[in-house]
């Protein structure tokens, strides 16, 4: 996840600010997080808790004789920070691409530098030409009407359709350390469309402009050694299946807080008296 000028950090998770003064805007992200199953993550969450006990096992059966509390606080935040390390890594490679894509100098980071020359090789291999081919990178989009903004991290014109002609793609950058480069998920597809079907796109100077006609989308998968460009049907059917989630975030987050009570019966006296007037009118 990268760190948009306008992203903030809420209760609720990320909302953008609006440029112009207007409500707040949920992120896309936080759309499919919240209003999307994730059925990959909790097996995910029991794999690497797993395989840290199994790892150091000598260390958690010595642990578990002194300071059991202190140990299963330990386990039970190992999926979280292996999600919290991935993220980190995430933004700084997305970073490193943006500055790549600028043609703009970055500071040295070796965790990242596989996955900037799987980037750059594909890059390579399309025959993109940065200053031609790019059209924008790490650029906010913006649907005031329906409530929601996120960030799209390529614009670019790749040699795809008919007679090898150059179309304009949407793609945003995925990584990992370990899931196969050609691994997607279908609410994938739901990010692409939210974006592509936004309404404006801030400029750096925060100007906007419409949203570019988009000919496809798709995902480009980094990994260390490899990558891969999967396309998604980001398209209008996607979009709906967006809105939808969009409308169970927007509910869910301002139902967030609310208290709810349980209802008691009323005496036995009242039902005996709505007992006989019950029978009186029948």
């Amino acid at each position: 996840m990268t760190d948009p000028r306008w992203a903030r950090e809420t209760d609720n998770g990320r909302y953008y600010e609006d440029p112009q003064g207007g409500p707040d805007l949920v992120s896309v992200t936080n759309v499919l997080s919240t209003g999307v199953a994730k059925h990959a993550i909790t097996p995910w969450a029991v794999k690497v808790t797993a395989e840290y006990c199994v790892n150091n096992r000598l260390t958690v059966a010595r642990r578990a004789l002194r300071d059991r509390a202190e140990l299963l606080k330990d386990i039970k935040k190992v999926h979280r920070d292996a999600r919290e390390s991935a993220a980190d890594l995430g933004t700084r490679i997305h970073h490193r691409a943006h500055m790549m894509a600028l043609g703009a100098p970055y500071p040295p980071d070796p965790e990242v530098d596989p996955y900037a020359r799987q980037l750059a090789r594909w890059w390579e291999s399309w025959g993109v030409d940065l200053d031609r081919h790019i059209e924008a990178a790490e650029m906010t989009f913006l649907h005031r009407a329906l409530g929601y903004a996120g960030t799209g991290d390529c614009l670019i014109w790749l040699p795809t359709g008919p007679g090898w002609s150059l179309e304009l793609w949407l793609i945003d950058y995925k990584t990992s350390a370990k899931r196969p480069a050609k691994q997607v998920f279908p609410e994938q597809a739901m990010q692409l469309a939210a974006l592509r079907y936004a309404e404006t796109v801030l400029l750096p100077d925060d100007s906007e402009m419409a949203v570019p006609a988009v000919a496809r989308t798709g995902i480009l998968n980094l990994r260390r050694r490899s990558r891969a460009l999967v396309p998604m049907p980001g398209d209008r059917r996607a979009w709906r299946a967006f809105r939808g989630a969009l409308e169970t975030t927007k509910w869910m987050h301002a139902s967030a807080g609310n208290t709810y009570e349980a209802l008691t019966p009323p005496p036995a006296e009242s039902r005996e008296l709505v007992d006989a007037g019950a029978g009186r009118a029948a």
